[in-house]
């Protein structure tokens, strides 16, 4: 009873799927080497507000959950000029900001653990 029902259920849903997938395609190595550098320098200078903000030490007196969200929101436009560089060169909204929310959750994670590893050192003195 079961293998029919599901098999039925997938029979239904691929045209559905083969429709969704249709609408947007885009090959990623269409991307220029000048893109790719301008993406890597704005990448960069996002990681280096970050970077900055990390090491002031006012923020080990907040909680760290609290100081990596302050963090992530005051260098949130440094990460706006990725999203520029890749809508200038015709990238699908959808997959900009797929990368940039994979580099925002990459990022975020890193300065929480840099954080609590901080205020755990200045905590053990």
């Amino acid at each position: 009873m079961k293998i029919p029902f599901i098999s039925l259920i997938l029979a239904l849903s691929a045209p559905l799927n083969a429709e969704e997938n249709t609408g947007q395609t885009w090959n990623g190595s269409t991307l220029s080497e000048a893109t790719i550098t301008k993406v890597q320098a704005a990448k960069t200078e996002y990681q280096k507000c970050v970077a900055g903000e990390t090491q002031k030490p006012g923020y080990l007196d907040k909680d760290s959950r609290k100081a990596t969200e302050d963090i992530m929101k005051l260098c949130e436009p440094s990460l706006g000029k990725m999203r520029e560089v890749y809508l200038a060169e015709k990238v699908p909204g959808e997959f900009a900001d797929r990368h940039l929310r994979q580099v925002r959750i990459q990022t975020t994670r890193q300065v929480l653990q840099e954080l609590i590893f901080q205020q755990a050192a200045r905590g053990s003195k």
